[in-house]
């Protein structure tokens, strides 16, 4: 009789399948999570940038018809862009609202205290808000528009005035009496100059500089003359704010001259800068009044600037923009950026930045001809004064001098011999060129990457290679948990080392340095070589996975060897000064904080990262594949080579490509072991600035929602793009090693 077994029933624990659940429901949201939080921070960092890149625009506020018959001379607006003010021929400044329920009306007339007739009218530069009469005897009257600003009742109201920057006192340009024709003028802390053409076609130059009477206390002015050798018509003047140059253009020829010791007047260049079958109509300053700019009546449109030639500095041509084509091309200027802005007789409107080389904005504005501009002190708006209609515009210009071709391409700055790559964001003046390359603190990123990786990537390697293969289990179980808690040790501790003990330890041993990694690998090779070669007896005392014990007494007696001699070495080769010598010698600079101090200290914090993966990978190899070629004869290193590297491949190159991440993103220690200069220069002598540093240096001083702002962010935003490309090209070469050497 036969009885059938009963099959087997399997039950799973219900507590354990809800652990799997939970478990899997656990590391899938994380990792979408995970993936959330990178897509928030991609999208933020656009969010911040993107306004960078918008275009500039310009548009109609209101139109307000003067309801009179005067010629006025100049025009303005307070910062706030309510009130507007209108200098005339008589010397009279009509005040209007421009902004508001009440835009239109007129508030008030203010009459200008003159001794004289007007013959001539000029203003200063924009940012100094200050305008003056030239009269029949000779004299020059400063006036200055300002608003008394009152809170009446929790309202602000602003009262118009005139304030006089020389108290009301009228200057006497010319000692003989004569009609000033034209003139230009600036007002300098204390000194005030004017270059004025006479009624008898005289030019001169007259320097004020105003000293107190210690008696009295009263303000006694001193004037200095000169008459400028002009030859022919004088059609333009321009003077710089601080009164060291002056331009006077007749014709086709502008004259430059150094004002800076009016006693002493020198001509110091002649331009002829027209072009071809083209005439000059107009010449004014840039912001800064480093940069002169210069239309042609065939509608272009040039900026000068002095660069170091045989000669010395010189003006000279640096790039040009094409205006729309009109028999008068004026140009005017913002009161402290970059930006210019063209206005001809058909009523169109320019808008330019010159650094960036941006054609920012053109159209036309009015009907007729512009015949006066003016521009806001914040650059939102803009007055034209065309026939008896004075017309208001919205301007929309946040980030002028951010350009694809400004951040990634060389640009020629004022100042400078040629174009460069350069990033200096800040400087302590107002009219400050601002410079924002990315080049520079990109490539400092590359540099820095580099040499820490050139200097972690053997050690690391074969440290782990080692360990993993060759070292025994109880050696190992110390080695291997010894250097990774290196990777605890804070990156701001190491910086502090680098900047305040590694960098002035290299300078001042720099040929123990160079010693130290000659002599370290020949020792260490000699020491193998040498234990090759002694009895077996002997060799046997040491247990197999305890040789590298051997190299410690070595590397410290080379150490101790290589600094010994270092004095020695200094003399005789390098004549007691390593330093002088790279710098005469081999025109190297040398800076104490150098690529070599942030190579060392940032290798050390890469190192245990690059350990850790790479000794895992190494060790996770199968036995039995070691096993399988030791038995087929390989030896050691064969097997190694051959087998386990191949195998363990994948791991050694994530190892690699996340130390390159971390080396990438390190801040600290690049920040206190360099002189955070934003330089290009391979040498290893020569420091660096990175993406990573100069984002920590620089945002806490930024102003919110400004270019260098939104810039930083853009700098990040590079950054993410840098360790999402390489993470990308890990995992891809991983996955190709991987399917390939997992048949093995």
């Amino acid at each position: 009789m036969t009885s059938n077994p009963q099959k087997p029933s399997f039950k799973t624990d219900r507590s354990r399948l809800f652990k799997d659940r939970f478990a899997q429901f656990g590391i899938t949201s994380g990792g979408v999570m995970v993936l959330v939080a990178l897509l928030l921070i991609f999208f933020y960092l656009l969010y911040v940038v993107q306004p960078i890149f918008e275009s500039a625009s310009v548009t109609k506020r209101t139109d307000i018809t003067l309801q009179n018959d005067k010629t006025y001379f100049g025009l303005g607006m307070e910062e706030q862009t309510e009130i507007a003010y209108l200098l005339d021929d008589k010397g009279q400044v009509d005040f209007y609202q421009i902004k508001g329920q009440n835009s239109g009306d007129k508030l008030n007339t203010l009459a200008v205290d003159l001794d004289g007739q007007v013959t001539s009218f000029s203003q200063s530069a924009p940012f100094l808000g200050i305008y003056a009469y030239g009269l029949d005897n000779g004299q020059v009257q400063l006036v200055k528009p300002s608003f008394l600003i009152s809170f009446p009742g929790n309202q602000r109201v602003m009262q118009p005035r005139l304030s006089y920057p020389l108290d009301g006192e009228q200057l006497l340009v010319d000692d003989q009496g004569q009609a000033i024709k034209q003139f230009a003028f600036s007002h300098y802390e204390d000194k005030t100059a004017v270059v004025a053409q006479m009624a008898d076609k005289r030019v001169l130059f007259a320097s004020f500089s105003a000293e107190e009477n210690m008696f009295s206390g009263e303000m006694e002015w001193t004037v200095e003359r000169s008459v400028l050798p002009i030859e022919g018509r004088v059609d333009d003047m321009l003077i710089s704010p601080d009164t060291t140059r002056v331009f006077v253009r007749s014709a086709n020829q502008i004259y430059v001259f150094d004002t800076r010791f009016a006693d002493e007047v020198k001509q110091i260049q002649l331009l002829a800068a027209n072009e071809e079958n083209a005439n000059l109509v107009n010449m004014n300053l840039l912001a800064g009044a480093n940069s002169l700019m210069l239309s042609n009546d065939n509608g272009e449109v040039s900026q000068w600037f002095e660069v170091n030639t045989d000669e010395g500095r010189q003006f000279a041509k640096i790039r040009s923009f094409e205006s729309v084509k009109g028999t008068q091309v004026d140009i005017f200027s913002e009161f402290y950026r970059r930006t210019f802005f063209t206005t001809t007789d058909t009523g169109e409107l320019g808008l330019y930045y010159t650094t960036s080389e941006a054609h920012l904005w053109q159209g036309k504005v009015v009907d007729g001809a512009i015949e006066k501009f003016a521009v806001s002190p914040r650059a939102n708006a803009a007055l034209l004064l065309s026939g008896n209609t004075l017309n208001i515009v919205e301007l929309h210009n946040e980030h002028p001098e951010v350009t694809w071709s400004a951040l990634w391409q060389e640009v020629w700055y004022e100042g400078y011999p040629e174009p460069a790559y350069t990033w200096q964001s800040t400087s302590a003046s107002d009219d400050f060129e601002s410079k924002f390359s990315l080049v520079p603190i990109s490539f400092g990123t590359i540099k820095a990457a580099m040499y820490a990786m050139l200097f972690a990537v053997p050690i690391a390697l074969s440290a782990a290679i080692y360990t993993a293969y060759f070292m025994s289990p109880e050696l190992r179980r110390v080695v291997k948990p010894t250097v990774e808690i290196m990777e605890a040790l804070p990156t701001v501790i190491l910086g502090f080392l680098a900047g305040l003990w590694l960098a002035p330890l290299i300078e001042e041993h720099l040929p123990a340095i160079v010693a130290l990694l000659v002599l370290l690998p020949i020792a260490i090779i000699g020491t193998a070589f040498g234990w090759t070669k002694l009895p077996k007896q002997i060799r046997h005392l040491l247990p197999d996975g305890w040789h590298s014990v051997l190299l410690i007494p070595v590397v410290l007696i080379i150490g101790w060897l290589s600094f010994a001699i270092s004095d020695s070495i200094e003399a005789w080769m390098f004549g007691g000064n390593v330093r002088q010598y790279l710098t005469n010698e081999l025109g190297l600079t040398f800076d104490q904080r150098n690529s070599l101090v942030v190579g060392i200290a940032m290798g050390f914090a890469v190192i245990p990262t690059i350990f850790s993966i790479a000794e895992d990978a190494v060790f996770s190899v199968p036995k039995h594949l070691s096993n399988g070629s030791l038995a087929l004869g390989a030896t050691q290193w064969q097997t190694l080579v051959r087998v386990v590297l191949l195998t363990a491949s994948p791991g050694i190159f994530s190892a690699v490509m996340m130390g390159l991440g971390r080396a990438v993103g390190e801040t600290m220690i690049v920040l206190m072991a360099t002189g955070n200069t934003p330089i290009m220069d391979w040498s290893i002598f020569q420091g660096m600035r990175t993406l990573a540093a100069n984002i920590a240096v620089e945002m806490p001083e930024s102003e919110v929602g400004s270019s260098h702002y939104r810039i930083l962010f853009l700098a990040a935003f590079v950054l993410f793009i840098f360790t999402f490309i390489f993470n990308t090209v890990a995992e891809f070469v991983r996955q190709q090693l991987r399917e390939k050497y997992s048949s093995m």
